[in-house]
């Protein structure tokens, strides 16, 4: 058994924690991430099912970390427009990036293949990364935090080796483990909903244009992928439905979703398998706990109808980094009453724009939930409103260009 020391330790090697780690690095810091994976820095042969809409403040933090430029250019699918619209119905909103002037409305990006870049860029600036292994309960102490990890798988890292940490990060997911141990309670409802995710091809191009119908059981958003025929698509439905969408043959959900895009881009056929998985809102109503923290969705999870997500979870990531970086050392070490103010600063800020998306999706959801005429009629009404009316839909497209 050895003992290593580190400043941060990261236990999650997902997007937000090595965008975390990599901040914290170029700014000095000692560092170390843990992933269960054991192939992380890979990068992905094959379309993977899983992809994110990364807006252009979050696209240029992660260009200033030096992340963004390893992302293979023909996996990168900027948008520069959006539609929104209510199914069988006059409702529509659309967006430029031109509007915002911007080159761009954001990028969708395969998780996996911006997971590769920032591992590899995490590695350039110093990072200590350790994949395959996990973690056991961490032990808690006034002024560091120790965990063991097992299950090491060829790289030597585990078998009870000890890290001896500063301040440990919670990025490891909705079902974070770190979380729980310490009983943080979650405030959470079940939408009684799956995301059903899938790669199609189209029959007209895309044109750079991400795409969302609001139906009654939930939206259905087609995400322009860097090919011009081919789209991600994130399909909300009532569980048994998704369920029922994933058995049907390819050329029954072929139609089915044809239909349920108004035929928007002409025949759409999948050319990927079909998964669903379970949506939930999850909010945790304490974030620090001693030199614990939490980052991204282990602090929150939302509604993908706005694809928000994502880029939430990288202003917890920004934010964070800023507040610990500012903060002084005695002989390597943080002092217990500052680092204690730090968190609180960023668990205050990050809270808020947490709950600020909650509501906000939360409302969506309400409104385009349902099929009764009046409300649907009252929706569409809304929708054109908000289509005429700058001072709205310059929030909207604000969304595009803040981070977090």
């Amino acid at each position: 058994m050895a003992l290593q020391r580190t400043q941060v330790l990261i236990v999650g090697g997902g997007m937000v924690g090595l965008a975390l780690a990599i901040g914290l690095a170029k700014a000095g810091r000692k560092v170390t991430v843990v992933e269960r994976s054991e192939t992380p820095g890979e990068m992905p042969e094959q379309t993977s099912l899983r992809v994110s809409a990364i807006n252009a403040g979050v696209a240029q933090w992660l260009s200033e970390l030096g992340a963004w430029q390893r992302l293979p250019t023909d996996r990168c699918a900027p948008y520069h427009g959006m539609s929104v619209w209510e199914h069988d119905s006059f409702g529509k909103i659309e967006f430029t990036a031109e509007q915002a002037d911007l080159a761009s409305l954001g990028t969708i990006l395969e998780n996996q293949v911006l997971v590769a870049a920032l591992w590899q860029q995490a590695e350039e600036v110093g990072v200590q990364l350790i994949a395959g292994v996990d973690i056991e309960t961490p032990e808690y102490h006034e002024s560091d935090v120790s965990v063991a990890l097992i299950n090491g798988k060829g790289n030597g890292n585990g078998n009870g080796d000890v890290i001896l940490a500063q301040l440990l990060v919670a990025a490891d997911g909705a079902r974070s483990q770190l979380r729980d141990h310490v009983g943080t309670p979650i405030i959470h409802r079940d939408y009684e909903q799956q995301g059903l995710v899938a790669t199609i091809e189209s029959e007209e191009p895309h044109a750079g244009i991400a795409r969302q119908v609001f139906h009654a059981g939930g939206p259905l958003a087609l995400l322009p992928m860097a090919d011009a025929k081919q789209s991600s698509i994130v399909w909300s439905l009532p569980t048994l439905e998704a369920q029922a969408m994933c058995a049907l043959s390819a050329e029954e959900f072929s139609q089915k979703l044809t239909v349920a895009s108004n035929n928007c881009m002409g025949m759409l056929r999948p050319v990927s398998e079909r998964v669903s998985f379970p949506l939930r809102m999850q909010y945790a109503q304490t974030w620090v706990h001693g030199r614990q923290v939490l980052v991204g969705d282990a602090a929150h999870t939302i509604h993908p109808l706005a694809g928000q997500g994502a880029n939430l979870g990288f202003g917890d990531a920004f934010h964070l980094v800023q507040q610990l970086t500012s903060l002084g050392t005695l002989n390597g070490q943080w002092d217990n009453t500052e680092l204690n103010r730090a968190l609180r600063r960023y668990e205050r800020a990050r809270k808020a724009a947490a709950v600020r998306h909650i509501a906000t999706m939360e409302g969506f959801h309400q409104l385009f939930t349902g099929s009764n005429p009046i409300v649907k009629m009252g929706r569409s009404l809304g929708l054109s409103l908000v289509n005429q009316t700058n001072p709205v839909k310059d929030f909207f497209l604000r969304q595009a260009s803040e981070l977090g």
